[in-house]
């Protein structure tokens, strides 16, 4: 345990005030382990010549040989200042685009972060995702400025020049941070002005509105970054200093006899020290004089840097030795490796861990001051408000606010995580340290067993042979053994926090899922009810005991009977109970926490599987143990079989195969090449061909028509396809007929219903519900967002062709909230709405439909979830694509039972449906036909007809896609690559070889270095980061963040069909068409037939004659 004893640490826990709950966020390589290793050296648990190089936190060896932070660990520091003591726990958390699921999990525990930029690279893409982390968790960030070395070693900048620089920097944080500012302050206005809207407040008139308002009256100025309130620290963590605003200012009120409160405010800012006069005066740029911070602070840092480091003057060194007072050892000043010394002069003048570990704990809240906003937060799940929770729920607010700790508070948990521990690890498995009286003890019963030994020398031979089949059996139950401690070689801990009430060892507490519903559950079970009670069954509860308490160290664990609130922790034995998040609590009005935000989705996808057959259980369980371990790791199972692993990242994928190997199924796996996802969609009729020669209305239609001519014609009794793309199809009992057209939705209309997929999820729900006649407890808020989505669908979808589309969409898909549309443009036929909840329960059509068509109405729609499943190309799912059914027409009841009077009269037997040809329907008729024959119709919709229906629909879908111009669309990363100029060709043309397109670049000010920002293929990303490393010298490093699907402008069926064509690309025109290659691929991947030429019986080619 080091310097601080484990009694010391739980004496400390009892005290909320004094704990800092806090992680560190950075980008990738800005130095967070590093400053974490300083941190973890001033508690002396580890050597301070360590840290930086050991990287006490890095615990695994991917970690170690990578060079970066894969996971998030916690640890627990005692500092002291003054009179006061702190607890602190520390969270490191990765940088590295890929993990950024671990820093969502480490996020949610704390009250505030550490975020440390790079001096020289400044705000990085990373950078600025943690800051909006901790920002959407409503925690408190502080600044940490590392590396400024840098600018005295590699960049070689002045004094002067390194403040400037070191401005800007601070400025583009602060950017950030009031970007996210004015995004809240704008979004709480226009709620505030709807509100005010609603209540029937007349905004217009005179009035002129100024979405300004809202920002002058909100008060920022606790957000910002500014050395002179104390909450930046400029460090170099390598070299063990660092230092604040406030160290400085002590010194020099001291020396220069001006007070400290002075000196805060103009360390920092354009003020000079007049040196006759001995005052601080105002304007050091406009009179060219050296700003104070320049003059007093960095100047001192320079000189240190220029006698040690580029100088080595011995003399110089002694005297900077002499004036600070500091003793350095004759090692140390004797040492080839500059470093070594400086280190050991910084780390006494400036330590970098009291300058942060000072402004932690001044500026970082304690769990007792946790803001009521951030409790509200956590407390609505989804789109419910915290105003309408149950009253007990809306309580459990004050115990949260008050962090107690004592017997009546109600203990409220979250576990943000899973992680695996070897068994080894634990506190219960590890070797305890004997002491002398042990020692001796052991030492004595040895002496005494070698004795008995050898006086029964004689025996012993007799004694093997009597016992040999005994000892074989004993061999059997000793190789048996192995193999039950490898089933248990890892154990699951939970990393998680107490918000609320006193832990103990052995307690059972409720589990409550995401979707748990606190009013449900205190309706269902009686008030006193605990987690110890028989529990009747409620939906999303469960109950678990919590058998281990860890206090969290690292590399290690040390065990604990009970923890108060407002600490971090880890909890043994919910492996069965938890998988990766879940709120714990021993109240029932307690809701489920809102879900983590993951920044980084899940797009890498490979299928694994044994190499071995007989070890496909261990794969199974093995993969179960990883997608419990990782929280952004998803375990799926195809429906061909195929166990698949889908990743954030390339980094993520291999650190997972990894832990299959070796940890979790311990056995060999094959793994196949990444799975690349794709969509694909319809587009507009093209207008130019490929020589950019402008099309006829005749050409256009023969272009899209040029391969699917043959195919569409084959059946032209049950098919029929227009030149518009009408498809007409009839099921082959020839009792139902339907008209599809496909249709390709505006950009704007996919994205927004990508976007609100969760939303278009709950309002099928709802709908279900409603049909189903069931009474459903509807937020106002979801009312809300689903009437704003249906308001945003009526302004993006203008136009003739979709006239009043809105309040005709039947159905979305695939999944039934997909990026897809079915339209219902059948002519009188008024079926329910999709936005029945916003009309009130009265929304049921006055004129009923008719009733065949409303006993099949799902048939249509399944057919067309199946359809927009698996598209025809390459069977991937549909986007952007709108089904509009025109016709439809279903014979009646009485004719599906009796087909022989079908073939007699035909034409006196008219369709019951709607057609586009029929002028009316005898809707009485109809209605006492439907009533008479009400069994039957409950048999009709689930009988063969309903079965013919969806495939036929679903061959109509698919046929009306083909009859459309069609196109693959891509999954794209963003990429951000940092590079210097001599590089920058390189970059460019590992990006060209790849199919990526420069956005745009920039400069870094003060700098050489470019950021450089592109799209990429994701299938083209798989080995990118390795070559571009190899072609750049390791001089540029990309990060790659899934952005968005972008339609790839290739046709894949392309042949040339204008005269133009066929000059500039020949007959053949066999050049590389990269949307064929794709879709090719993906059919080979998935064993449909690819039309490919394959030379089966080649000859040699010989020469006749000799070479001469």
């Amino acid at each position: 345990m080091g310097a601080t004893s484990l009694d010391k640490i739980k004496t400390l826990q009892r005290n909320p005030a004094n704990i800092r709950n806090l992680c560190i966020l950075a980008h990738v390589d800005h130095g967070k382990t590093t400053l974490a290793d300083c941190l973890v050296a001033s508690d002396g648990i580890i050597s301070s010549r360590l840290a930086g190089k050991l990287r006490y936190l890095d615990s695994r060896e991917d970690e170690q040989i990578r060079g970066i932070t894969m996971k998030s660990s916690a640890i627990s520091l005692h500092y002291s200042t003054g009179d006061q003591e702190y607890l602190l726990n520390l969270i490191d958390s990765p940088g590295h685009v890929d993990f950024s699921s671990e820093v969502s999990t480490a996020v949610r525990l704390c009250d505030g972060a550490i975020v440390i930029v790079d001096a020289v690279e400044g705000v990085c893409p990373q950078t600025q995702v943690v800051l909006r982390q901790a920002w959407l968790e409503n925690i408190r960030p502080v600044l940490v400025i590392n590396k400024i070395d840098r600018l005295i070693v590699e960049l070689k900048l002045t004094s002067l020049e390194a403040y400037t620089h070191l401005q800007k920097i601070l400025e583009q944080v602060n950017a950030v941070t009031g970007a996210l500012f004015t995004s809240k302050v704008l979004e709480e206005r226009a709620e505030k002005v709807k509100e005010e809207v609603d209540k029937g407040k007349d905004l217009s008139g005179d009035q002129v509105y100024d979405w300004s308002t809202g920002l002058d009256e909100a008060d920022d100025s606790h957000l910002y970054f500014s050395p002179d309130q104390g909450n930046v620290v400029f460090a170099s963590a390598i070299d063990g200093w660092g230092f604040s605003i406030q160290h400085f200012a002590c010194i020099y009120s001291q020396r220069m006899g001006i007070r400290s409160e002075v000196l805060l405010k103009t360390l920092w800012g354009d003020f000079y020290l007049n040196a006759k006069t001995k005052r601080i005066m105002k304007g050091a740029q406009a009179k060219g004089k050296k700003p104070l911070f320049v003059q007093l602070v960095l100047d001192n840092i320079w000189t240190l840097y220029d006698a040690v480091v580029a100088r080595r003057d011995e003399e110089k060194v002694k005297k900077v030795l002499t004036s600070l007072g500091i003793t350095v050892m004759t090692r140390d000043l004797r040492h080839s490796d500059p470093k070594v010394l400086l280190h050991a002069i910084c780390s006494q003048w400036l330590p970098v861990s009291r300058a942060v570990l000072s402004m932690v704990c001044e500026k970082l809240p304690s769990p007792l001051e946790m803001t009521a906003e951030r409790v509200e937060k956590l407390m609505s799940i989804g789109t419910r408000r915290f105003d309408s929770l149950p009253e007990k729920t809306q309580e459990l607010k004050t115990a949260f606010l008050q962090c107690s700790s004592g017997t009546n508070a109600p203990v409220i948990i979250f576990v943000s995580k899973m992680f695996a521990v070897d068994t080894k690890a634990l506190p219960q498995k590890r070797h305890r340290p004997l002491n002398l009286e042990e020692i001796a003890q052991r030492r004595e019963v040895a002496r005494q067993r070698h004795a008995e030994k050898m006086t029964a020398g004689s025996l012993e031979g007799a004694l093997i042979s009597d016992r040999t089949p005994a000892g074989g059996q004993c061999a059997v139950l000793s190789t048996a053994k192995p193999e039950e401690e490898e089933e248990l070689k890892e154990v699951f801990i939970a990393f998680a926090r107490i918000y609320s009430g006193m832990v103990k060892k052995g307690q059972r507490v409720f589990v409550l899922g995401p979707k748990y519903d606190p009013a449900q559950g205190l309706s269902l079970l009686p008030g006193g009810c605990s987690a110890f009670d028989c529990v009747p069954e409620v939906p999303h509860l469960s109950c678990c005991t919590m058998e281990n308490l860890y206090l969290l160290m690292g590399r290690e664990l040390e065990e604990l009977e009970e923890i108060p609130a407002g600490n971090v922790l880890g909890i043994g034995g919910l492996e069965e109970c938890v998988l990766k998040t879940a709120t714990l609590s021993a109240s029932l009005a307690c809701p489920p926490f809102s879900p983590l935000n993951f920044e980084a989705a899940p797009i890498v996808r490979v299928a694994v599987e044994p190499k071995h057959p007989n070890d496909m259980p261990k794969l199974v369980r093995g993969m179960r143990l990883l997608n419990q371990a990782d929280p952004c790791a998803q375990v799926l199972i195809q429906e061909t079989g195929e166990h698949v692993l889908v990743t954030a990242g390339e980094v993520h994928l291999q650190r997972c195969l990894d832990d299959l190997r070796e940890r979790f199924a311990n056995i060999q796996i094959s793994v196949s090449k990444p799975i690349i996802p794709f969509r694909e969609t319809v587009v507009q009729p093209p207008k130019v061909d490929m020589v950019n020669e402008e099309l006829s209305k005749q050409q256009k239609v023969a272009v899209i028509h040029q391969v699917k001519e043959p195919s569409h014609y084959r059946s032209s009794e049950s098919q029929h396809v227009d030149h518009d793309g009408l498809v007409t199809l009839t099921t082959p009992n020839r009792l139902s007929t339907v008209c599809v057209r496909a249709i390709p939705l505006p950009q704007e209309v996919t994205v927004l219903l990508e976007k609100s997929s969760e939303l278009i999820r709950t309002l099928e729900l709802i709908n279900l519900s409603l049909r189903e006649g069931k009474t459903m407890d509807i937020n106002l808020r979801t009312l809300e967002a689903i009437a704003e989505l249906k308001e945003h669908l009526e302004i993006l979808l203008q136009g003739r062709k979709w006239r009043n589309a809105v309040e005709r969409i039947w159905a979305f898909g695939p999944r039934r909230y997909g990026p897809n549309i079915l339209l219902n443009s059948i002519k009188d036929y008024n079926r329910v709405s999709m936005w029945q909840c916003l009309k009130g329960r009265h929304s049921e059509s006055a004129g009923a439909p008719a009733s065949p068509l409303r006993d099949l109405d799902n048939s249509i729609v399944s057919g067309f979830q199946l359809a927009t499943l698996s598209g025809p190309m390459c069977e991937e799912p549909l986007m952007g694509v709108c089904f509009s059914v025109e016709r439809w027409d279903v014979q009646s009841l009485a004719f599906s039972q009796h087909p022989h009077a079908l073939k007699e009269d035909s034409v006196s037997h008219e369709a019951f449906g709607v057609s586009s040809h029929e002028n009316c329907v005898d809707l009485t008729a109809e209605r006492d036909l439907t009533e008479r024959r009400t069994d039957a119709s409950s048999a009709y919709c689930y009988g063969p007809v309903s079965g013919q229906l969806i495939a036929s629909m679903k061959e109509a879908c698919r046929q009306a896609f083909q009859a459309q111009p069609q196109r693959l669309m891509a999954a794209m990363y963003t990429c951000e690559i940092m590079a210097t100029a001599e590089v920058l060709g390189r970059v460019y043309g590992v990006l060209g070889k790849r199919e990526g397109r420069v956005l745009h670049e920039e400069m870094k000010e003060g700098t050489d270095m470019f950021i450089i920002t592109a799209v990429l293929p994701v299938a083209e990303s798989f080995g990118f980061a390795d070559e571009i490393r190899k072609r750049t010298s390791g001089l540029a490093s990309p990060q790659l963040v899934f952005s968005h699907w972008e339609v790839i402008s290739s046709d894949p069926y392309w042949v040339p069909t204008t005269e133009e064509e066929y000059l500039h690309f020949g007959a053949k025109a066999d050049s590389v068409n990269q949307a064929l290659k794709y879709v090719n691929a993906v059919r080979r991947r998935k064993g449909l037939y690819v039309e490919e030429k394959l030379v089966e019986h080649a000859e040699k080619q010989r020469t006749l004659s000799k070479n001469k």
